[in-house]
């Protein structure tokens, strides 16, 4: 039987869990669908390249529109920053990183030149509300 891509092991979810926001204790509403479930939900839309509204609910990662907005938390808490350090380090710990082929993203850091003027701010282009003539 071939592993679902999707399916996030003990393993892993030990790394990610202490990661994510909690959520308060008296919430109003109905009971969240569990972290790890919404995860999986995540993974699959993006394994299976489909629109959040076709995550089939019988999968019981609840809907797509509750695993949209759980993804949408995390990344404002910065939880997938954290989680790609926190991989990248443990790689690295155990030599699995080839640093020979990384390389720098230039359109992500800004490359300044020693001795390279300020530019002068550039006048807005953008409309502006005409004069009230009443």
């Amino acid at each position: 039987m071939t592993t679902r891509p999707w399916i996030v092991d003990n393993d892993l979810w030990a790394l990610i869990e202490p990661l994510l926001p909690r959520w308060p204790e008296k919430a109003p509403g109905p009971r969240p669908v569990p972290d790890r479930l919404c995860l999986q939900g995540i993974l699959y839309v993006l394994y299976n390249d489909i629109a959040w509204q076709l995550l089939p609910l019988e999968l019981g990662f609840g809907s797509g529109q509750t695993c949209w907005r759980r993804l949408e938390r995390w990344q404002q808490a910065g939880v997938f920053d954290q989680l790609h350090r926190v991989l990248l380090a443990r790689l690295h710990a155990a030599g699995e990183l080839d640093w020979s082929r990384a390389c720098a993203d230039g359109s992500h850091v800004r490359a300044k030149k020693k001795g390279e003027p300020t530019p002068a701010r550039r006048r807005s282009t953008g409309g502006r509300r005409a004069a009230n003539t009443t």
